[in-house]
């Protein structure tokens, strides 16, 4: 499979064509152009982020787990990376490890209700 268009261009050009496929909900492209954008600058938690929503919405759940606890090894208190890992979790049918990871999300969002 030809891989140019996927790695043409420059990283902010690369950027803004994963988040047009990510928009167009082409979440499998938005992967494709976004693993290699994480490969070139792994401590983009922004670009890492939208990846691991990429694999999400396109059922790789794995990899969007791993790429969830990259983030939140890194910066513990990243709420959204928190709720998608937790989320991430459910989706799987691990709820009790997901559990954590949904208080901490919701206390770090402010939303103190759900504690």
């Amino acid at each position: 499979m030809d891989t140019t268009y996927y790695d043409h261009g420059t990283p902010a050009e690369r950027w803004e064509r994963a988040q047009m496929f990510f928009d167009a909900k082409d979440y499998a492209a938005a992967a494709r152009v976004l693993g290699k954008l994480v490969e070139e600058a792994p401590q983009q938690t922004g670009v890492r982020l939208l990846l691991a929503r990429a694999y999400y919405h396109s059922a790789q759940l794995q990899r969007a787990e791993g790429e969830l606890r990259v983030i939140v090894e890194h910066d513990p208190v990243e709420h959204y990376a928190r709720l998608m890992l937790g989320r991430t979790l459910q989706r799987q049918g691990r709820d009790a490890e997901a559990e954590p990871h949904m208080r901490l999300a919701s206390a770090l969002a402010g939303d103190f209700e759900r504690l």
